[in-house]
């Protein structure tokens, strides 16, 4: 743990020395914006620093929704100040002196509406691509040039702390029980399948992604590992808007329409979108040797390959109705739809030898396979928010009501060719419904200018009716299998209240956020012979945060959660789609808990680079994870399935990971970016009765972005990530780059990109182990990743500005708050 912390450590010492050398002699300018006509504060203006008689700012920053901005970092000299935002005349103070460690303040500045609206204006800017706010990272994929065409798997994979291997399984700090939000309301769509939910959403919907690894007390405390939070695209612009996006090639095609429409108080977004996979390949190989009670070695041989497809589409309309200045009304409805099918042969050679090295048993057979799977779902919420003439006093009610509607179905069939053996098969169909319900009332409530209570409550319901239907080959007929056909009623219920408080205190000096939340869990299940008991769980957070200057902050915190076992962990049902590899659900599962303590630090340059460093402690109790048990004989229903490995969860002691993710961002020269994201960790398990089993592992990529002028620019993307020891074995390393290239023209409407992925290698090799005290297995997999494609961008439409909906008017995708004001006086 000492070598993990040594980076850190050093690397806030050298960046807390450079900022006291030079802070010495550095002030601050300070002020607030104000709307001229009616005295209220404008949100997300732009500021803008120059020096005295030069016609391009050196620094600048944005209002926080109060109106109110500080500058800091700004070396003694003669500065002019200038105040911008859109539908407002700009507002300039000359010949502001700032002298060695001032805080300068230049008091209100008032903006004048334009006399004028805007007509048919489009107007860019570069938001940050990480920015690093007390309780989560944001990271904002506007010009990530190598997802685009893509998928949000794809986005992921630069998120800082975040990992994904080569199967699309995503792991926050590296912990994959993620609770995943669209727009901060849970989706029927990520219960069903997250891998196949996050290939559906095409990375031109989303504006940006939220990661947070130590949530506050609002948040629910499901997912040990955090929260992350995909952002969609929409528009709070007069006017109608849109874009429309495009992309073909030859591993993925993705298509995306995007209308945003608002007239007055009153505004409606549209969105429909579709992806599809296209058929891969993937060549396999298994080997499993094992020794039964009578010391008799069997090895089982198994050489095929699986054929490989996916799509999705998905469509929404969100309403939004600002019935008066205090009082928001937002509806929603959504519909998404996705599913894969996969199809493959093995052939399959399985023999035995006794202790004595003579051959018992020696036969080879061929296993057909395919499975598929289609999931619909469909989301509605109605979000009601009041805000109070106190500033920062509000009041939030959010109703979300998501139906699923899933099918999985899979066959296999084994036919054996040199032994007097019938054919063997099996075939499921497992159509199932689920329905969550969320009640959710929340207010906050400010007792001092830095002081603010926040109190709410929660109801949570999960319905979840599922059936699965069996039928076994006898006599080269399918035949209904009873033993294997059942059907199931799932309910939970969760209870929660939070109380929360946010401070800054000793002077501003330290801002705190402190909060406790309790959780009231009810699981019925008819499993047959199934009990599951009720429990309560308290989930204390705490952040504490502090601005060391000269762009620097740190922080610490500390959260609670909890990772509830689901329907599919619990329930008993045993998959045999593959004979020799069968999985079951356990009833018997505690929920896991997890301890989570995090050190960060962020740091900002004068010219725009940027490092951001998590050193993190995570201990979980109960820890849930999958345990693998290999039977010589294994008898399911009065059916004996030979030399089987049987896997199943298990609430397996405990768990302790630590480790460091480092961020960083560095624009070498105007047209030349470097970013990169580490992440360096160690895992250990404690298992009752059983040796601890300790694995170090790491993730490094980096991302070259190059922009050649005339709107052209380019990218290079490398990630890898290293295998991992765990409690029975090894996962695979993993290796992926692509480029990028992308033309923007008409006045930046429309886009023309080009990318190819691992384009030197067909495959990546996958070689994974697994052993126990009587087996061990050896899987090798080559993962088709070479690709090429192309995408397409257009954005169309007229915005208006008017000064009545200037709180409102923030455009998301087209305009954005960070716009210069050289590119803003091009708009106009």
């Amino acid at each position: 743990m000492r070598a993990l912390f040594i980076p850190f450590l050093f690397i806030v010492f050298f960046a807390n020395a450079q900022a006291q050398v030079s802070s010495v002699v550095k002030g601050k300018i300070s002020g607030k914006v104000t709307d001229a006509t009616n005295k209220q504060p404008v949100d997300y203006a732009t500021i803008s620093v120059y020096k005295q008689g030069v016609a391009s700012p050196f620094n600048g920053i944005s209002t926080d929704p109060k109106g109110n901005f500080t500058v800091d970092h700004i070396p003694p000299g003669e500065y002019k100040i200038t105040a911008d935002f859109l539908g407002y005349q700009r507002a300039t103070i000359e010949h502001v002196i700032v002298k060695d460690g001032d805080n300068v303040s230049v008091g209100e500045i008032k903006l004048a509406p334009v006399p004028h609206q805007l007509q048919g204006v489009t107007i860019t800017a570069k938001t940050p691509t990480v920015e690093s706010k007390i309780d989560k990272l944001v990271y904002n994929p506007q010009n990530d040039l190598s997802a685009q065409g893509g998928v949000a798997i794809d986005i992921l994979k630069k998120v800082p702390q975040i990992t994904v291997d080569i199967d699309g399984n995503v792991e926050l700090q590296g912990n994959a029980n993620i609770r995943f939000l669209i727009n901060g309301k849970p989706s029927s769509i990520f219960g069903a399948s997250l891998t196949d939910a996050l290939a559906s959403i095409p990375a031109s919907q989303i504006k940006s992604i939220e990661v947070i690894t130590s949530p506050g007390a609002k948040y629910d405390a499901a997912g040990t590992g955090g929260i992350v939070n995909i952002i969609l695209k929409d528009s709070r612009v007069e006017g109608i808007n849109g874009s429309v996006n495009l992309s073909a090639g030859t591993r993925r095609e993705n298509g995306s329409f995007n209308l945003n429409m608002r007239k007055g108080n009153f505004g409606v977004n549209a969105f429909f979108s579709g992806n599809k996979q296209l058929n891969s390949n993937s060549p396999n190989m298994r080997t499993n040797t094992s020794v039964d009670k009578f010391s008799n070695t069997t090895t089982l041989f198994q050489e095929g390959s699986n054929n490989f497809t996916r799509n999705g589409y998905q469509s929404g309309l969100n309403l939004t109705w600002n019935i008066s200045k205090h009082d928001d009304l937002t509806g929603s409805i959504g519909f998404n739809h996705f599913g894969n099918h996969s199809k493959g042969i093995s052939n399959q050679r399985q023999s035995k030898i006794d202790s004595l090295g003579n051959l018992i048993t020696d036969f080879e057979s061929i296993r057909n396979s395919s499975s598929k799977f289609n999931g619909t779902s469909t989301d509605v919420s109605l979000n009601y928010k009041k805000t109070f003439e106190k500033e920062g006093q509000e009041l939030e009610v959010l109703y979300t009501e998501s139906f699923g509607n899933n099918t999985f179905s899979s066959f296999q069939q084994q036919d054996y060719l040199n032994a007097l053996i019938p054919s063997s098969g099996i075939s499921n169909n497992n159509p199932g419904k689920d329905r969550e319900t969320n009640i959710s009332v929340d207010y906050a409530h400010p007792i001092s200018k830095n002081f603010t209570l926040e109190t709410g409550a929660k109801l949570d319901f999960n319905h979840i009716n599922n059936n699965i239907i069996t039928d076994t080959l006898q006599g080269g007929v399918f035949v209904p299998n009873p033993n294997q056909t059942y059907g199931f009623i799932y309910d939970r219920k969760i209870y929660a209240y939070y109380l929360s408080a946010s401070a800054s205190i000793f002077h501003n000096f330290l801002d705190v956020k402190a909060g406790l939340r309790d959780e009231y869990t009810t699981t019925k299940a008819d499993f047959e012979g199934t009990n599951i008991p009720n429990y309560n769980i308290l989930v204390p957070s705490l952040v504490l945060s502090h601005k060391l200057g000269g762009g620097q902050s740190v922080k610490i915190s500390y959260t609670r959660r909890v990772q509830r076992p689901d329907y599919g962990d619990l329930n008993p049902f045993l998959n045999i789609s593959d004979p020799h590899n069968i999985s079951t659900g356990n009833p018997a599962l505690k929920p896991e808990r997890g301890d989570n303590f995090e050190l960060g630090y962020n740091k900002s340059f004068d010219k725009g680079a940027n490092i951001n460093i998590a050193a993190f402690y995570r201990r979980n109790t109960n820890d849930i994870q999958q345990f693998t048990t290999f039977y010589s004989e294994l008898e399911i229903n009065g059916i004996t399935y030979n030399d089987v490995s049987l896997s199943q969860q298990y609430n397996l002691g405990s768990q302790i990971r630590k480790g460091i993710n480092i961020y960083a961002s560095v624009p070498v020269t105007d047209k030349f970016s470097l970013r990169s994201n580490m992440l360096f960790s160690q895992r250990t398990s404690n298992n009752p009765g059983s040796a601890s089993v300790t694995g170090f592992a790491y993730r490094i990529n980096m991302n070259a972005q190059y922009s050649f002028g005339h709107d052209l620019s380019a990218e290079f993307f490398a990630n890898y990530r290293s295998s991992q020891k765990d409690i029975q074995g090894t996962n695979p390393k993993f290796v992926f780059y692509n480029f990028a290239v992308r033309k923007m023209i008409l006045n930046k409407k429309f886009s023309f990109g080009l990318t190819a992925s691992n384009p030197f290698a067909n495959f990546v090799g996958q070689r994974s182990t697994t052993f126990g005290s009587n087996f061990s297995q050896v899987n090798i997999r080559q993962v088709p990743v070479r690709s090429f494609g192309i995408s397409l961008s257009y954005k169309f439409g007229k915005l208006d500005f008017k000064k009545e909906n200037k709180e409102k008017e923030k455009d998301d995708d087209m305009v954005t708050p960070d716009a210069t004001p050289a590119e803003k006086d091009k708009g106009k």
